[in-house]
C-alpha cells in the first residue's frame, strides 16, 4: 500500500462529510482528540510503570550489605 496523498486526504474529508454533516464534524474532531490524550496519557503512566518495576527489580537483585 502506497503513501496517502492530496487526493486520497480530499476523498476521506468528503467522506466524513457526507457521513457526519458539516455541523457535527467539530464534535468528532473534539472527541477524537480527546481519545488521541487519552491514549497518550495511559501510554505514559504505563511506561513510567514499567520502568519503576524494572529499577525495582534492578534493586532486589544488588546484593544486601550485611549480607556475608
Amino acid at each position: 500500500m502506497g503513501n496517502i496523498g492530496f487526493r486520497e486526504i480530499l476523498i476521506i474529508l468528503l467522506i466524513i462529510l457526507i457521513l457526519f454533516g458539516a455541523k457535527r464534524i467539530p464534535e468528532v474532531m473534539k472527541a477524537f482528540g480527546k481519545g488521541i490524550r487519552e491514549f497518550k496519557k495511559g501510554a505514559k503512566e504505563l511506561e513510567s510503570q514499567v520502568k519503576e518495576d524494572e529499577d525495582s527489580s534492578r534493586e532486589d537483585d544488588k546484593p544486601s550489605p550485611h549480607a556475608g
